[in-house]
């Protein structure tokens, strides 16, 4: 038995988190499908961190907002969350806010932390 939680236990065992690439270079089909997480929380909190960090990586000096929108939209990717109904975390409510506010708190943007891969990847290790 692996030391890790089991996904089912919070209801998590059947969320996926979409990435999408909006330069449209994967067409409509998903870049990549993430699976494992522990709860509709941590998966809202995944793709939030998800997209806050690609509308980080579009922001350039001297941008403004709707610049920073305009390249998001070009080459960002967006995150959606499969699984949750009306639980679920939507890009939309919160992107015109990342754009506007420069992201001051690194860890606003930390997805990697929340990657549930993460955690198999240090049970291959072991």
């Amino acid at each position: 038995m692996s030391g890790g939680l089991d996904p089912q236990l919070f209801g998590g065992g059947d969320l996926i988190v979409r990435i999408m690439d909006l330069s449209g270079g994967n067409g409509s089909d998903p870049v990549e499908e993430i699976r494992g997480f522990l709860s509709i929380e941590h998966a809202n909190a995944f793709a939030r961190r998800y997209v806050r960090d690609s509308v980080e990586r579009c922001r350039a000096p001297g941008l403004d907002a709707k610049a920073v929108l305009d390249a998001w939209f070009a080459f960002g990717e967006d995150a959606e969350v499969v699984g949750a109904a009306e639980a679920a975390w939507i890009s939309g409510s919160e992107l015109k806010g990342f754009a506007e506010t420069p992201v001051k708190d690194s860890e606003e943007r930390n997805w990697r932390i929340l990657d549930p891969r993460r955690d198999e990847d240090s049970e291959d290790a072991a």
